[in-house]
């Protein structure tokens, strides 16, 4: 679990690896949804002539904050984030921008703002270049090892922590965190005849994906077309939550970034699954300190679902801090 911690160096510069970029060169979600939904930004920054601060707590390759940095010139971006791959990116994207970037290596669970903010946003998903980087273990479509940390310097792997688990708690894991109705036959199986069950037998995503599989009916198995997802999906999913305690971290950040806030400042969430969205949604109906600026989410149009099909889950809600 994250501790609070005193902030890191900031990077307002950096020499990225050649690939870096091209690895996160990806398209942000939602993104003239999230452009219209914090317009109010540009009435925040006309009454501050010095300009303002937007905090950026899932920094990755920096989309996001490029396309808030160019809508609005008195903007200045904090942006957080523990993949080090995902910061030398958004190094380079934000290049431009100068000294209105400003890139810190830490998770937002732990961090403490030292100004407050016109803006705060969050994107809750996994970024597709992490996905598709195999030596991550965040995808079950290709071959790797079965870390899934976010911060690939430390940490238990998604590995480990099967390993260190009981196959009951390991079925409480999936089905809590993936909503997996099969989550007791999968742990069994993963544990007793997967990967698992023989020290010798090699162990990686696609083992793991495989053993996941099994135990569904074969034809849910060949299940295709919109909607169908791999039977490893939520299991992954639960996999990754823990790992990385996506869950707590998010409850952390719902409590405390409306204090980051100026009056009238912006919080902004995009998430990806259920167990999210209904976090968001609950802080934002109950926290006396927010006031809901979407009634309901704002979702992909069927053009960026068809072109970005990572974007068909995602949700973003929006919320106002009160004076």
């Amino acid at each position: 679990m994250p501790q609070a911690q005193s902030p890191p160096p900031a990077i307002t510069t950096a020499a990225p690896s050649p690939d870096a970029a091209g690895v996160f060169a990806h398209r942000p979600v939602l993104a003239e949804p999230l452009l219209a939904g914090l317009a109010p930004l540009a009435e925040l920054l006309a009454a501050r002539p010095e300009g303002g601060l937007l905090i950026d707590c899932t920094l990755g390759g920096g989309g996001h904050s490029a396309l808030l940095l160019e809508a609005h010139p008195g903007l200045r971006v904090l942006g957080l984030d523990q993949d080090p791959t995902a910061r030398a990116a958004a190094a380079e994207r934000l290049a431009p921008f100068g000294d209105r970037a400003t890139i810190v290596a830490a998770n937002f669970a732990a961090y403490q703002p030292q100004e407050p903010a016109l803006a705060v946003l969050a994107d809750l998903g996994v970024s597709s270049p992490q996905l598709d980087v195999a030596a991550r273990g965040f995808s079950f479509r290709l071959e790797g090892p079965i870390d899934m940390r976010m911060n690939p310097t430390g940490g238990e792997t998604a590995a480990e922590l099967i390993d260190r688990l009981e196959d009951t708690a390991l079925a409480d894991l999936i089905y809590g965190y993936g909503e997996e109705r099969l989550s007791r036959r999968i742990a069994r199986r993963i544990k007793q005849q997967g990967p698992w069950a023989d020290p010798a037998r090699p162990r990686s995503t696609a083992e793991l994906a495989y053993a996941v599989a099994g135990c569904y009916p074969p034809r849910a198995r060949r299940r295709r077309g919109p909607g169908a997802i791999h039977p490893a999906t939520r299991t992954f999913q639960a996999l990754r939550i823990a790992v990385n305690d996506e869950l707590a971290a998010l409850e952390r950040l719902l409590a405390t970034a409306p204090d980051w806030l100026v009056s009238g400042g912006l919080l902004a969430i995009i998430s990806f699954h259920s167990l999210e969205d209904r976090r968001v949604k609950t802080a934002f109906l109950s926290d006396d300190r927010l006031e809901r600026i979407t009634r309901k989410p704002l979702v992909a149009s069927a053009e960026e679902a068809d072109a970005n099909p990572r974007s068909r889950s995602a949700k973003l809600r929006i919320a106002r801090r009160r004076s």
